[in-house]
């Protein structure tokens, strides 16, 4: 998924600029969180209500191109 980049919103003004899913005040950690607790994408979906299956695959996609690109570090 190329083009998670017009999907995600960063605005200052919106969940305190942290990224959401542009149209919402759903947060892409949110989504990950839910993924990490082993919710399936379809759980999600029907959870959060304005969430697309598209939706959930772009925080998907936003963070494997943050693990791609930033110097990870080890949590303390």
């Amino acid at each position: 998924m190329n083009n998670w980049q017009d999907q995600v919103n960063f605005n200052p003004k919106v969940c305190h600029g942290k990224p959401c899913i542009k149209g919402t005040r759903i947060m892409i950690s949110v989504i990950l969180d839910n993924l990490a607790e082993g919710l399936t994408i379809e759980e999600i979906v029907e959870e959060y209500q304005p969430l697309t299956l598209e939706n959930v695959r772009v925080a998907i996609a936003y963070a494997a191109a943050l693990a791609r690109e930033e110097e990870l570090l080890p949590l303390q």
